[in-house]
């Protein structure tokens, strides 16, 4: 995967992220409506008690004043409650299907575009990434709204005391809530994005040391791998305090702008109280409105404090959104072909290059029905290549593969992961039971299945010596268990899946040559009724092939 380089505008992205809240709408309409009655009620309760001393300074009534301060409070909170419950509703099931959205691109993605890629950063697109827009859709979308909608309405109340307190009003507002946040974000907006990209980096450098954890000691390089952790962390802090910089340094900037529009709005009303075209009543509301309406746009300008990181991360995750496949998934439902009635498999004249590095070059290959197919070469020549092939992980560049008689791209992907099996050279075993990560080869396998399974891997004996046998936890990335363990439960899988072609990918690598016979037997004894490619660049795994052949030519750039 790879993320694209140049930066979209921030209103591309607001924009892309918005248009993912469609399903929830209502909901947002009802929080940006509460939400302005809830800002304008916070308003008028300094409009109101303002208006209550005026009149005790008059020596009038004020009862019916206080009352509604009263009500005008108690809604403020109902409202606010409504409004946040309203928002984080929409925030968390946007960001449930965001996550649901990732996850089906990735599994499209996978194996071409991710094999080999940054894993840390991607873990990091998954989680903090979308967990930081949730920032976006709780605290930005309806603020927005909010902020307009609640200045539209004081701008026209100041405006019908004098039309020039609307209009300074106006701007006041203007330049606090989109003149500095606009400023801000334009100097920030790739600091952001880098501290991102920094971020996911130092998460991917961490993963790598944790794996590589025993090469580490063995080798003493913790004092190194600890440096440059140290190193990156660094880096990473210089970007936050520079964010953290630039924040105060907003925070400072729309501070006085408020004290300067507020201020400005005192000096315009009693110009004009001097000249006897309001009251002094006027006067008093104009600043007290002015003074206590910018809490809107506040919240707004704040929220370009954090918006750099959001937008960073919405342009993260928009990014892996828009990834497209190496290969389409195909659904063909209209398809002849049928996965149990495998005939034979073909490669007619392939190619294929990764990039500008060629691996395979005008190869041909029958596969017959019921055989053992050996190839063998050295590492490098290609052989896992013809077998990703197959799997149609990649398209060859030149050539045709064949499935029974079917083009292999125009087999629907189901069909054709309901034909093969496939054991790669390093099983990836979950953080599961045993008996689990067997079962991964078939949906609701039954207990009864899964040994079965295991005896034909000849795993079964060495999994019931365990004290907790098939429920035993194989641990993380199975390092409980033997290279050669592992291999097995892979073998284990291919054999519960149950396909008419089985793809083995040096199946005895982690095996010595004990071990290697027991497997190579069971591979012999337990697939009679099968087709099976079977990759090795060892000589002795060849020993059971029904027919062998030999990759001579190594790639070439």
């Amino acid at each position: 995967m790879e993320m694209k380089k140049t930066r979209r505008s921030a209103i591309s992205i607001m924009g892309s992220l918005i248009g993912l809240i469609k399903p929830l709408l209502h909901i947002m309409t009802v929080a940006v409506v509460l939400g302005t009655i809830g800002y304008l009620c916070a308003i008028f309760i300094t409009i109101v008690g303002a208006k209550s001393i005026f009149l005790l300074i008059e020596k009038e009534s004020v009862k019916n004043y206080l009352l509604l301060l009263v009500g005008i409070a108690l809604l403020r909170g109902v409202l606010h409650y409504i409004e946040q419950y309203c928002n984080h509703l929409i925030a968390f099931k946007l960001l449930a299907i965001i996550r649901h959205k990732v996850f089906a691109v990735l599994r499209k993605l996978c194996p071409a575009k991710l094999e080999g890629k940054d894993k840390g950063n991607l873990i990091s697109i998954i989680t903090t990434d979308i967990e930081l827009l949730e920032v976006f859709y709780a605290h930005t979308i309806s603020p927005i709204m909010i902020a307009f909608f609640t200045s539209l309405v004081m701008v026209i109340f100041m405006g019908r005391i004098r039309i020039e307190a609307g209009l300074l009003a106006l701007v006041g507002y203007l330049v606090v809530g989109i003149v500095i946040p606009l400023i801000n974000g334009k100097s920030g907006g790739n600091l952001g994005m880098s501290f991102r990209t920094k971020f996911g980096e130092l998460n991917s450098f961490v993963l790598d040391s944790l794996r590589g954890l025993k090469e580490t000691i063995q080798y003493n390089k913790g004092e190194e791998r600890l440096a440059e952790i140290d190193s990156q962390s660094v880096v990473l802090g210089k970007y936050q305090e520079e964010l953290s910089k630039r924040e105060g340094n907003q925070r400072a900037i729309t501070n006085i702008a408020i004290l300067v529009f507020s201020f400005g709005m005192l000096f315009l009303a009693t110009y004009f109280f001097l000249k006897g075209e309001i009251s002094f009543e006027g006067v008093l509301i104009l600043t007290v409105s002015m003074m206590g309406s910018f809490g809107p746009v506040v919240a707004l300008s704040s929220l370009s404090n954090n918006l750099n990181q959001t937008l960073a991360s919405g342009e993260r995750v928009l990014s892996l959104l828009e990834e497209e496949p190496a290969v389409e998934e195909v659904v063909n439902l209209e398809s002849t072909y049928q996965a149990d009635k495998f005939k034979d498999a073909t490669m007619t004249k392939v190619s294929f290059s990764y990039d500008d590095e060629t691996i395979l070059k005008d190869l041909s290959l029958e596969i017959p029905k019921g055989k053992i197919m050996g190839i063998h070469g050295a590492s490098g020549s290609g052989k896992s290549t013809i077998l990703k092939l197959l799997m149609r992980f990649w398209d060859p560049q030149k050539g045709k593969i064949e499935i029974s008689g079917h083009d292999i791209e125009s087999i629907s992907t189901r069909d054709l992961r309901e034909t093969q099996s496939f054991v790669t050279q390093e099983t990836q075993l979950f953080q599961d039971s045993i008996a689990g990560n067997i079962a991964v080869g078939k949906e609701r396998a039954t207990r009864e299945e899964i040994i079965e399974a295991a005896k034909k891997a000849s795993i079964h004996d060495f999994i019931t010596s365990l004290e907790q046998g098939y429920d035993t936890k194989v641990g993380e990335l199975g390092g409980t268990l033997s290279g050669g363990e592992g291999q097995r439960i892979g073998l284990a899988r291919a054999f519960l899946h149950d396909s008419p072609l089985l793809l083995l990918d040096e199946p005895s690598s982690n095996l010595d040559s004990l071990n290697e016979g027991i497997i190579l037997k069971s591979i012999k004894e337990e697939t009679k009724d099968k087709t099976v490619v079977l990759v090795s660049h060892r000589e002795s795994t060849m020993n059971i092939a029904d027919e062998i052949f030999t990759m001579k030519k190594r790639r070439s750039s």
